[in-house]
């Protein structure tokens, strides 16, 4: 298990960042790393992919590559995966399941090729075992991915099993959560650590992080985790734990290597990461799951609205927000509240398509953005109006798939940065704030 092809997915827009990231967790030089569209390569070992699962923030999954051979047909696949020493790896009595892509592949059912896939996985177990595995596609033991492009078929085995965004804190969440990656990618495109020298985390004054629409609080809890250099990995599970190669007492070491590196702070620090929301609600449920991801001490928050908070802190520090759109809209505050009554419109869009299907439309935020469009204009002019007010030295950080957003606010972006949210194409805006200008036009006072 020294030599290994490892492959981490990740969000379109990420790419960089992760390769940055499995550098420093992995130690690997850059020629031991491929970045892709949609993921970084990596040629390790399997205690360095243990070492992902447990500390990487931005990748999907880690994948272990066994297979990429030419293919021409089902057949060729079939061989593919047969060639593949499965019994190295779990046994028949573990449960399987066998997930396919592709991208411009010439066959004309995919079902058809991962159930070949799935054939020769069994026979090749009852072949060197003597018996075959089950198929579980609910809760598999081992889950299996192939991917085909126009002639090649590349076969893995995934070492993660549930995605890496499930870290095993979220059970208070509301609607259209921000997953944790997606929240990871964007502390990471900030540059924001926690700490003003960087170089020597927990040394020195932390940064101000403060997200003024924090839902239910994965932004604020990914920036405690990594402030704190908290392993995103510690309180779940990962699918290498049934595998063959799993040894525990080096899982275990790795676990205790990450424990003694988290930074602690000192007895009566007060918290540097800052959130708040309309809906008190929601702060519930923040507040909740800051304490199950245990950094609720780091962690101040309140409830309020985004357009009358007042800054947390004398220091300035470093605004991150993932604000409201579509149906999240009525969390926006005072502004936000005047377009509940077109809640129904919005959500009925949100989930049916034009053409009636379901989930045609499945991140309902960008319809929204027709349908209340002026409700959301007003809100984020009179954001923008508070914050010039009230928040001069900070930057701002705001991810939008209204690419025009800046316009809107009167607010020149210093950085735009791609970002997906799903299957949303986002930017990540940064916004230097100053005082405001003499054009300014007045902002509608918030109403109560």
């Amino acid at each position: 298990m020294h030599d290994l092809t490892l492959f981490l997915p990740c969000a379109a827009g990420v790419e960089g960042f992760l390769a940055t990231e499995v550098a420093r967790i992995t130690g690997l030089p850059e020629a031991h790393l491929r970045t892709s569209r949609g993921g970084v390569q990596a040629d390790a070992d399997w205690r360095s992919a243990l070492k992902l699962n447990l500390h990487c923030r931005l990748a999907q999954r880690v994948l272990v590559r066994l297979a990429d051979l030419p293919y021409r047909n089902e057949d060729d696949i079939y061989a593919a995966a047969a060639g593949v020493a499965w019994e190295i790896w779990f046994t028949p009595q573990q449960s399987i399941k066998v997930e396919i892509t592709a991208q411009h592949s010439p066959l004309k059912s995919l079902n058809f090729a991962a159930l070949r896939v799935k054939d020769a996985v069994c026979d090749r177990l009852r072949e060197k075992r003597g018996s075959r595995p089950d198929v579980d596609t609910a809760r598999p033991d081992v889950r299996l991915f192939a991917h085909l492009t126009e002639n090649r078929v590349t076969i893995y085995i995934d070492t993660s099993g549930e995605p890496l965004f499930k870290r095993g804190w979220r059970e208070d969440k509301g609607d259209a959560p921000l997953k944790e990656t997606l929240a990871a990618a964007m502390l990471a495109a900030t540059g924001w650590t926690g700490w003003a020298d960087s170089a020597q985390p927990g040394v020195g004054e932390p940064v101000p992080l403060y997200d003024p629409c924090c839902g239910s609080g994965t932004v604020l809890i990914e920036a405690a985790h990594l402030a704190l250099n908290m392993a995103p990995g510690a309180q779940r599970r990962f699918a290498f734990e049934k595998m063959l190669p799993f040894q525990p007492h080096v899982w275990q070491a790795l676990r205790q290597e990450a424990e003694d590196a988290e930074i602690r702070l000192p007895e009566g620090a007060k918290p540097f990461i800052f959130g708040s929301d309309v809906a008190f609600r929601m702060v519930d449920f923040a507040r909740r799951n800051a304490e199950r991801a245990g950094v609720a001490h780091a962690i101040e928050l309140r409830g309020g609205d985004a357009l009358q908070r007042m800054p947390p802190t004398g220091t300035p520090g470093v605004l991150l927000l993932n604000p409201p759109y579509g149906e999240r809209i009525a969390a926006a505050g005072v502004a936000g509240q005047r377009a509940s009554t077109r809640q129904a419109v919005t959500h009925t869009l949100g989930r049916q398509g034009s053409d009636g299907s379901r989930g045609a439309q499945r991140a309902g935020r960008e319809s929204a953005v027709d349908v209340d469009g002026a409700e959301n204009e007003n809100f984020f002019q009179q954001l923008a109006a508070h914050w010039k007010r009230h928040y001069a030295g900070w930057s701002a950080w705001l991810l939008t798939p209204d690419l025009k957003l800046p316009s809107r606010m009167r607010l020149k972006e210093s950085r735009r940065v791609p970002l997906w949210n799903g299957p949303i194409e986002c930017r990540l805006f940064r916004f230097d704030l100053v005082a405001g200008s003499a054009r300014e036009r007045p902002a509608t006072p918030p109403q109560s």
